[in-house]
């Protein structure tokens, strides 16, 4: 049961970083050629980033949405700087806004600095990231998506559960958001916008998931 209130979401925004500190602080952290833990990952999540935003473009169907919005939003979304699923999202997240011309604010907090606010947000009972969590202008929770599409959390749900798979789904996971080319990612923005609730089934808990501040390689 999530017990936070309006005002506990008023001061995690207060406190939430915008989309240019964000990426800023992933480039600079990539600057530094990391080679251990979670860190490792964050050069190549740099890469993805800038060429995304450099190359994906949004559908008029998401254009549309945007236009007939007449209500401002937050966009509240849980990330880290090594999560792969982050760096694949977190462009699309900055591009929606930036076309909704006001109506949607996005800022960024970091997962393991906020262990209330991802235990409110659990995929089942996984700290899965990123998660977008959608406020009103009263600080109410109106939705939330994450960590991926749902096509993607079926085939991580399924490559995980094999022993056979597990080792290599993180790779199986970014092809498929190659081919896919973040669309899924963008109707998953894209409903959550219209209130359509995600159908993707909750993450098992892990050991990596489960318990800060320990983290997955995603």
């Amino acid at each position: 049961m999530n017990a936070l209130t309006p005002a506990d979401y008023a001061a995690y925004w207060t406190r939430a970083i915008p989309f240019p500190q964000y990426s800023a602080s992933v480039a600079t952290e990539a600057a530094t050629n990391p080679t251990e833990g979670n860190s490792k990952y964050v050069p190549i999540n740099w890469q993805r980033m800038q060429r995304i935003a450099k190359t994906a473009q949004l559908s008029d169907a998401t254009i549309q949405t945007l236009s007939q919005l007449k209500e401002p939003r937050y966009w509240l979304v849980i990330t880290e700087n090594w999560c792969g699923d982050s760096a694949q999202s977190t462009p699309i997240m900055e591009k929606i806004a930036e076309a909704s011309k006001g109506m949607i604010e996005l800022r960024f907090v970091y997962r393991d600095a906020n262990p209330a606010l991802i235990n409110a947000h659990l995929t089942g009972t996984s700290m899965s990231i990123p998660k977008v969590i959608q406020l009103d202008k009263g600080f109410n929770v109106t939705g939330s998506w994450g960590p991926r599409p749902d096509k993607a959390q079926e085939m991580v749900l399924r490559l995980k559960s094999n022993p056979a798979t597990a080792p290599t789904y993180n790779e199986e996971l970014h092809r498929w958001y190659a081919q896919d080319k973040q669309l899924g990612i963008e109707s998953g923005l894209r409903n959550l916008i219209l209130g359509v609730a995600p159908q993707q089934p909750a993450a098992p808990s892990t050991r990596e998931e489960a318990a800060p501040p320990a983290r997955d390689g995603l």
